[in-house]
């Protein structure tokens, strides 16, 4: 009677710590699945503000960050898949092989967040040179295929009502207008489609875009660090109840059926 109390307890924890890994495998596979279309939105989207300003020429990081994000997102899909078969089917091999993809993952994203930390000031570099050469690029009649780019700009001082990175005045660096004295039309209330318009400075907008753009970039970082943070918690959980599941099987496989 005292073996089968026993056994029943164990079997009770058991069904207890599959319902709590499959709960958390299911945000597990939600967060996965968010890098996923993330990535996939920056793979096949290549006309987005941050595609835009991180696509030139050699630098091609948006491309690399992209990759990343799609290998994380389908690495994190399958495993959730193991994890939820080898749960459900209480198949010790596929959980174990569930926690080493659980540990191998968590380690590599630590390892991410770090470089991401580091690298931010230089990221944010980039941001402001690329930002600058679009700017000295605009108008220019020999490079058509950067229009889109152009537009995407236009968009964002008419919408945001701001003009150059910093100011006004940095247009004045452009040398694909007719005369010095043109600024692009977006910068003012009406917007004609052309590129450059005759229009005094001081009836253009006076804010800079940096202050959006930046404001634009932190909220993207923030998305990204808030996933990668909640998928790092999750795993620790994930870890956790895997390696308890596992021992609880093993000790009810140890009892002698009655």
């Amino acid at each position: 009677f005292n073996t089968e109390n026993q056994r029943m307890k164990i079997r009770d924890k058991i069904l207890v710590q599959k319902y709590y890994l499959n709960v958390f495998s299911g945000i597990f596979l939600a967060l996965g699945l968010m890098l996923l279309t993330f990535g996939l939105w920056l793979f096949f989207d290549r006309n987005n503000l941050f595609s835009v300003l991180f696509s030139s020429g050699e630098n091609q990081l948006v491309t690399y960050i992209s990759y990343m994000l799609l290998g994380s997102g389908s690495f994190i899909t399958f495993t959730s898949a193991v994890g939820f078969l080898g749960s459900v089917k209480e198949i010790k091999c596929l959980l174990v092989t569930y926690m080493s993809f659980q540990i191998l993952l968590f380690v590599t994203q630590m390892a991410i967040s770090v470089l991401i930390f580091v690298k931010k000031e230089e990221v944010h570099n980039q941001w402001n040179n690329r930002i600058d050469e679009v700017i000295s690029e605009y108008g220019n009649e020999s490079l058509a295929e950067q229009e889109p780019v152009w537009n995407i700009l236009n968009a964002v001082q008419h919408n945001m009502e701001c003009c150059g990175r910093y100011n006004v005045t940095q247009w004045e660096r452009n040398k694909n207008k007719e005369n010095s004295t043109q600024i692009p039309c977006s910068c003012i209330q009406s917007s004609p489609k052309k590129w450059f318009c005759d229009v005094p400075m001081d009836s253009t907008y006076s804010m800079g875009c940096e202050e959006y753009l930046n404001m634009w970039f932190e909220n993207n970082v923030l998305i990204l660090t808030s996933i990668t943070i909640s998928l790092l918690i999750t795993q620790t959980f994930l870890i956790t109840l895997t390696g308890q599941l596992l021992r609880n099987i093993r000790k009810n496989n140890i009892w002698p059926n009655e």
